[in-house]
Order: C-alpha cells, then sequence, then structure tokens
C-alpha cells in the first residue's frame, strides 16, 4: 500500500514557523512529506529542511516525494530525539523553525500491517520503527497483570484498566495473544456491555496505551522538549501538533516553564554585606 498520511493545519505550520528563504527548519515526524513539502516550498530557493522519522516506510515514501527539492533536503532515518547528534553531523549549531506532527499517520493505521488498528487482523507488532524494541505483542503476553492494568490507566486514561488487564491475562493463559483483532475482542467483552456504546470503539483507549509504550512516546517528547531550546536559534519557532491529553499536557506545562522570565542571577538581600556598594 501506498504511504498515505494528510497532513493538518498545513497554512497554520507554515505560518506560526515563519517560513522564509535562507534558514534552516526541521520536519521530526516527516511522515509522507506533507508538511515537509509546504516548508520546503515556502523556504525556496536556498531554505534548508532536515526531515526525520523513525519508521522507514515514511523514510521511503519522503525521499520519493521531496525528490525535487534535493539539495535543500537532507533526510534522516531516525528519531526526533536524537536532533542534537544529527545537527552536530551537519556541523549546524541551530535551526529557525521545528515541526513535531505526534501521532499516527493514516498509513500506519492502514497499510502497514503492524496490528496499530483494532479494525484489522494484524499481527500485534506497533513498533513505529519494526527495527527496534519489544512489540506489542510482547507487553501483552508478558507484563505482570499489575503493571499491565497501570500501563493501560496511565496511557490509555481507561477507567475499565482493571477489568481489562484482568480479561488479558486470562486469556492469555489459554493462548499467545498475537492478532489486533483477538486483543480488540478480549479487551471488548471485558468492558461491561452498557459502556460499549458510543463514538468510540471500547478498544480505542487500551490500543493508545500499549502502542504509547511500545514507542516510549511520552519519555521521548519530555526528552525532546528538556534539549529543544538549545537547538533554536534567536527568533526562531517550536510548533508542537498533538491529539491526545497526555500529550498536551506535558507540552503546555513545558512551554509554560519556558515562557517563566530569567531567574539567574538571583535577588539577593539588600542587607548582604559586601555585596551592594555605598
Amino acid at each position: 500500500m501506498q504511504y498515505r498520511h494528510v497532513p493538518v493545519m498545513v497554512k497554520e505550520v507554515i505560518y506560526y514557523l515563519n517560513c522564509s528563504p535562507n534558514k534552516t527548519y526541521v520536519d521530526g515526524t516527516l511522515g509522507g512529506g506533507g508538511h515537509a513539502q509546504a516548508i520546503l516550498e515556502a523556504i525556496s530557493p536556498d531554505g534548508c529542511l532536515i526531515g526525520i522519522d523513525r519508521d522507514p516506510d515514511a523514510i521511503a515514501c519522503a525521499r520519493k516525494s521531496l525528490h525535487r527539492f534535493r539539495p535543500n533536503v537532507q533526510i534522516f532515518h531516525d528519531d526526533f530525539t536524537h536532533l542534537p547528534q544529527i545537527l552536530s553531523r551537519l556541523h549546524t549549531t541551530g535551526v529557525d523553525g521545528i515541526l513535531l506532527d505526534l501521532g499516527l499517520s493514516l498509513y500506519q493505521l492502514e497499510g502497514s500491517g503492524r496490528g496499530f488498528s483494532f479494525m484489522r487482523d494484524e499481527p500485534l507488532d506497533m513498533r513505529m520503527n519494526p527495527e527496534q524494541g519489544h512489540t506489542a505483542a510482547a507487553i501483552v503476553n508478558r507484563l505482570p497483570g499489575k503493571d499491565l492494568g497501570d500501563l493501560i490507566a496511565r496511557y490509555g486514561e481507561e477507567p475499565w484498566a482493571n477489568r481489562i488487564s484482568k480479561s488479558i491475562v486470562a486469556a492469555r493463559r489459554q493462548q499467545t495473544i498475537q492478532s489486533s483483532l483477538q486483543l480488540a475482542e478480549i479487551v471488548r467483552k471485558a468492558i461491561p456491555a452498557r459502556h460499549r456504546r458510543g463514538r468510540i470503539h471500547p478498544a480505542t483507549r487500551t490500543f493508545q496505551a500499549i502502542r504509547i509504550a511500545v514507542n516510549h512516546e511520552l519519555e521521548a517528547l519530555e526528552e525532546f522538549l528538556d534539549e529543544v531550546v538549545n537547538l533554536l536559534n534567536p527568533g526562531a519557532r517550536l510548533c508542537i501538533l498533538s491529539f491526545h491529553s497526555l500529550e498536551d499536557r506535558i507540552i503546555k506545562e513545558r512551554f509554560k516553564t519556558l515562557a517563566r522570565g530569567c531567574t539567574c542571577p538571583p535577588d539577593f538581600p539588600k542587607n548582604t554585606p559586601g555585596l551592594y556598594p555605598d
């Protein structure tokens, strides 16, 4: 299946990144290259874009879709948390704008075959980079029941997390849980029937939680935010698109912290001996 993802808020991204020629920008979640293409068009003819994605399928697609912009684009199969190392390799000390578009692409849901969707019968993988880390199947089949329940509650904000984890543990005693549909059905049955109705599928929060855990998504976001200020040139912009409350909370709290005024040097008491001249 062709890599498919519809970039959101493209005009807003270009505006708030303040895209202009002769500057350097980073798309840390390259995907199919939709945002990257718009950025490159805005910074042509002499701007530079650094594109990063940990999904090899996204990298393969972006290399094709952005080929016409060479040599103004550099593409890396990597994690955006490694941006400091990537900039060092490029002998670049800072950039003028960074974009992160967090979450899943349509391709990952519909065509990757990695079990991201509870609507398809696929191997229970959920790794954005299938070359790294533990699969969703490993977490579902090996994690102790209490830890699994805590994970679903924390990352999925699922009110039925304990019931779901107990059902998963009971099911895996009978047979290994190997597919996305198999897991989705276990979760559906664990939730009381009167609570299964609604706009979202009963397995939505559980799948979100396991995916976040598999890919260490929140830890990666926090690590990135720890470093990003040191990578921005004066007047540079950082734009992050997020789609659920856990990411949103982390980003807003960090932005609030970064927006506070400088506290150095500290305000010493006026009566400190020898500190102030007479």
